[in-house]
């Protein structure tokens, strides 16, 4: 009999699609085979073996899904297999309603952290049915009692149509304190009852909501939480709840028995991960999270694990987090019921609403600092008698891994990093580089990838030997190095060939710049030790991703082949990767027309990036983004897709998309939040020449309700008012309609003190190529700096794109900029992720609020 080793994804959107892929491939056991829809996993499928998994997603009202589940059950690979369902976040459909046949369930975000969990616990109980709903359990009722074994949770079977107990697990025994003549069989109410609903109401949603409740016990009754979740049971549709009893963290069995778990939970980081959810589950916290750091190392705290029983947030960063700072410095914390004291001084326990709460850091036997242990509870911490044990043991748990995870870690990195640049080896690149894509993948952020080769660097070691060769690379190392930002990547590729990835690219002309950089700091004179004087120059081939290749391999090919194509034009320059002309063409056509029904059909998204105050750091604006979530290629840069739709003029009906879609947002958070937060909105050359201007503008105020004031109309400086002969008068236009004006990408074109003079600006926004250089290029420093007092001299505020690291941020402070904007505050959000945090601003801001008062 053929063995069912391969599991299926279902999915239509690509990010759920790798997160389930992902997850199971670093598992490392499974075949996994990734379908957008069940069409595409017949084809998939042909003559393979036997599936041991179905993952289905469900999105919107699940008609999709489940005409899925009808079309894979003619697909004979698919026979037999368990169906465990993903509810997309957004979905309509509740659970209580997925099809016949679905063995299991649970939400897109539980992907990470319960979906192996889920998997191998179906995998255990034997709960196999196939894609037309047929039972076909190969374990029967005792494969689902030694699930029950094997956790100490109190599990209660019940038939939904009676309301009667049919089964309940062994722990269910232990804390109640009951015998099989007061649980088999009874009236499930008159075991356990629910506090805001009845406990029948919870079985008939099947849903894991948890409501507070009371459970039957020997001693009267024990207060917890209920939650219920359908199952198959002796081959009949049954309903389990699941009992959590407040209780359980105050047993001292418990919590020898969550120990003794933990402590078998394995090593490296999975092993911290599933410790931490045994803390997280068996003691019924609220929030536990695991942080590495070595403060003796001045390295910044990670965060390993964290686990949370609530809405998804956003989180404060390290830094902001004063009770983490405080355990790393190496003291404990342990506040049983009064942590809403420490609020004001701590955003996390503003945001959690924390009652319990407390912090270990994980020391070595030396009492070094390795990380830091935190708890919380929005209800206060039990008995003290049983928590301090319990976290000071498993601290030590922790510790001790985070012990060997460095070790681990010094000795990957001898095998990781270059021995005579310390820069990343091949494959540690290799890994980064894998890395990146998968966020750009996620976030739509574009990237460069540079092949820097040098020229006719054999010649130096044949002719001068190799000690002359390795000063050559050292100091290549260093002028790579001092060319780009912290946050970019440079590693030795090969014997003389280095590879840099610059990313948050908004614009490719940065990314030529800084190889027009490299070309010109790589040329300049190199004295080796004896006086001599040499002159090595390189050669340079770029590749942008997305536009030229959406993996590694392919990228880096392309990286390579411009570099080829930069020597065969004499060396010492750099090439932009160039597909075939008929390639690109076919490329650009079919973006073009997608491109043309991409607003129609709701792929184009407004992103916002906050702007904030360059003194106090509050959100002052944002900016408005907007990216094309392509059905395939998934999103897609403006880098990219704005010229083409410049090209076609498409950037007419887009922009006027953008600007309406924007201005509501805006408006509806100045409803929510009377913030007066300002509006950037971008302007191209085409929308500036169009004659209508200023009834779009004004049809999209009173559309949106929103204050004229609150908008700003971004131009870029390279605009001249030859090439847009009516610019002024626009300009002036909006000006008398309230609108304020930016001059955005200032420092990149030609414009001269007479020109700023002509137009009506408000602001002046300094380009993000000079503001990565802060640190880097003297020259570039001294153009902030002037580009600053200039405007300030003209009674113009001054806002600084690319903002991306702390000594960006102090340079600017001290140079009185007015505003700054880059990823060391925020990523561009998305509409719901930007609007929560202004949610948690608020809340934060009312919290400190009440506390002073």
């Amino acid at each position: 009999m053929t063995s069912s080793t391969g599991i299926l994804v279902v999915a239509a959107q690509r990010e759920l699609r790798r997160a389930l892929f992902d997850t199971f491939d670093g598992d490392g056991h499974f075949i996994v085979h990734s379908a957008r829809d069940a069409t595409h996993a017949g084809i998939l499928l042909e003559g393979r073996a036997p599936l041991a998994l179905i993952v289905i997603v469900f999105e919107g009202d699940g008609r999709e899904g489940m005409a899925g589940i009808e079309v894979l059950s003619g697909v004979p690979a698919c026979a037999g297999a368990p169906i465990l369902a993903v509810l997309d976040d957004n979905a309509v459909l509740k659970p209580n309603v997925l099809p016949a046949g679905i063995a299991d369930w649970l939400y897109a975000s539980q992907i990470e952290h319960e979906l192996l969990s889920r998997w191998q616990r179906l995998h255990r109980m034997g709960a196999r049915q196939d894609v037309n709903g047929s039972a076909v359990a190969t374990g029967g009722d005792g494969d689902y009692r030694f699930a029950f074994d094997e956790v100490d949770d109190e599990w209660l079977v019940v038939d939904p149509a009676r309301g009667h107990l049919i089964d309940y697990s062994p722990a269910l025994v232990r804390h109640s304190g009951l015998g099989d003549h007061e649980l088999r069989g009874r009236p499930i109410k008159d075991v356990l009852v629910c506090k805001e609903t009845t406990v029948e109401q919870v079985i008939a949603e099947g849903s894991r909501q948890w409501h507070a409740g009371r459970r039957r016990s020997s001693r009267g009754a024990d207060t917890g939480e209920v939650s219920a979740r359908a199952v198959r049971h002796g081959g009949r549709d049954a309903v389990a709840l699941l009992f959590r009893s407040d209780r359980a963290s105050v047993r001292a069995e418990i919590a020898l028995a969550l120990l003794t778990r933990m402590f078998a939970s394995g090593s490296g980081d999975e092993g911290i991960a599933e410790a931490a959810r045994l803390l997280f589950e068996d003691m019924g916290l609220d929030y536990v999270a695991v942080w590495s750091a070595r403060p003796d190392e001045g390295g910044a705290p990670v965060q390993l694990v964290q686990y949370w029983r609530g809405d998804e947030q956003l989180w404060p960063g390290p830094h902001l987090q004063s009770s983490l700072r405080l355990v790393l410095s190496g003291q404990a914390m342990l506040h049983q019921a009064d942590a809403a004291r420490l609020a004001p001084m701590d955003p996390l326990l503003a945001q959690l609403g924390l009652a319990g709460f407390a912090g270990w850091p994980l020391q070595d036997e030396r009492r070094t600092v390795l990380g830091a242990l935190l708890i919380g509870t929005r209800q206060p911490l039990p008995s003290l008698a049983i928590v301090q044990p319990v976290l000071r043991c498993a601290a030590s748990r922790f510790a001790h891994a985070l012990e060997l995870r460095h070790t681990r870690e010094q000795g990957r990195a001898e095998g990781l990093l270059d021995a005579l640049t310390g820069l990343p080896n091949r494959l540690l690149f290799n890994d980064r580089l894998d890395t990146v894509i998968r966020e750009a993948n996620r976030t739509g952020e574009c990237f460069a990838l540079l092949f820097v080769d040098l020229d006719r660097f054999k010649t130096i070691n044949d002719t001068l030997g190799h000690a002359v060769g390795d000063q050559v690379l050292l100091t290549t190392t260093q002028r790579l190095r001092g060319s780009v930002r912290a946050s970019d990547t440079v590693a030795r590729y090969a014997g003389d060939e280095f590879v840099v990835i610059l990313r948050h690219i908004v614009k490719n002309e940065d990314v030529l710049r800084i190889a027009e950089k490299i070309v010109q700091v790589m040329g300049a004179p190199l004295r080796i030790d004896d006086g001599t004087e040499l002159q090595v120059t390189a050669s340079i081939g770029v590749s942008f991703f997305p536009d030229d290749a959406p993996d590694a391999d392919i990228l880096l090919k392309h990286a390579d082949e411009a570099m080829y194509a930069a020597k065969s034009l004499g060396r010492n320059n750099y090439q932009i990767f160039e597909g075939s002309a008929e390639q690109s063409q076919q490329q650009n056509l079919a973006l073009k027309s997608g491109l043309r029904h991409a607003e129609h059909k709701g792929e184009l998204r407004v992103f916002y990036q906050p702007q904030v105050d360059a003194v106090t750091e509050d959100i002052v604006g944002m900016e408005a983004l907007v990216r094309w979530e392509h059905p395939e290629l998934g999103f897609i840069g403006p880098g990219f897709f704005i010229p083409l739709a410049e090209e076609t003029g498409l950037i007419v009906s887009i922009g006027e998309w953008v600007l309406r879609t924007a201005c509501r947002h805006a408006q509806e958070w100045e409803r929510r939040f009377g913030l007066g937060l300002r509006l950037g909105v971008n302007l191209s050359a085409v929308q500036l020449m169009q004659p209508n201007l200023l009834e779009v503008v004004a049809a999209a105020l009173d559309e949106s309700g929103l204050e004229a004031n609150l908008l700003e109309m971004e131009i870029t400086e390279s605009i001249s008012i030859k090439a847009a002969p009516n610019l002024v008068e626009n300009l002036q236009g909006l000006h008398r309609l309230g609108v304020r004006i930016a001059i955005d990408d200032f420092g990149t074109g030609a414009a001269s003190l007479d020109y700023l003079r002509k137009l009506p600006a408000d602001r002046i926004k300094v380009d993000q190529s000079f503001v990565r250089n802060i640190g880097v290029d003297p020259d570039d420093e001294a153009i902030v700096r002037a580009t600053i007092e200039m405007a300030h001299r003209l009674k113009r505020g001054v806002v600084a794109e690319g903002v991306e690291t702390e000594q960006h941020m102090e340079f600017l402070r001290a140079n009185h900029c007015d505003e700054l904007q880059g990823f060391l505050f925020c990523r561009p959000l998305p509409q719901p992720a930007f609007e929560k945090l202004l949610l948690e601003r608020q809340r934060l801001l009312e919290g400190v609020g009440e506390t002073a008062a």
